[in-house]
């Protein structure tokens, strides 16, 4: 399961959108550093055609499917703790539930006319 922590305005190309923010299960990672146990989620972003209102009255709401790592182009991300600016090939994407899919025409996100 996958639950929606935030929404999140987002400028594009064709105005604005909202997104949803998703965290995955809380997982236990071991640190190559020090050996020792952490908890932690994976994270992503989906596009969505809700209004921002809609949008954050969905935070709590739980989805069957799962949070997977996938490789993409090289990029870099800053640190921000650190601010160590590093390359990353991998980001996370969000897969529902096998049966639970609606498949429908690809189009550009809707922008929100204000």
């Amino acid at each position: 399961m996958v639950r929606v922590i935030n929404a999140h305005l987002r400028e594009g190309e064709k105005g604005s959108y909202v997104s949803l923010e998703l965290q995955g299960d809380i997982t236990l990672v071991q640190s190559q550093n020090t050996g020792r146990f952490y908890a932690t989620a994976k994270r992503c972003f989906i596009y969505s055609t809700f209004d921002e209102v809609t949008a954050k009255s969905l935070i709590g709401t739980q989805m069957p499917g799962t949070i997977q790592r996938v490789d993409c182009e090289p990029y870099e991300f800053t640190i921000p703790e650190t601010g160590e600016v590093i390359q990353l090939v991998h980001s996370y994407q969000y897969v529902p539930e096998e049966g639970r899919v609606e498949m429908v025409a690809e189009k550009e996100p809707l922008a929100i006319m204000a």
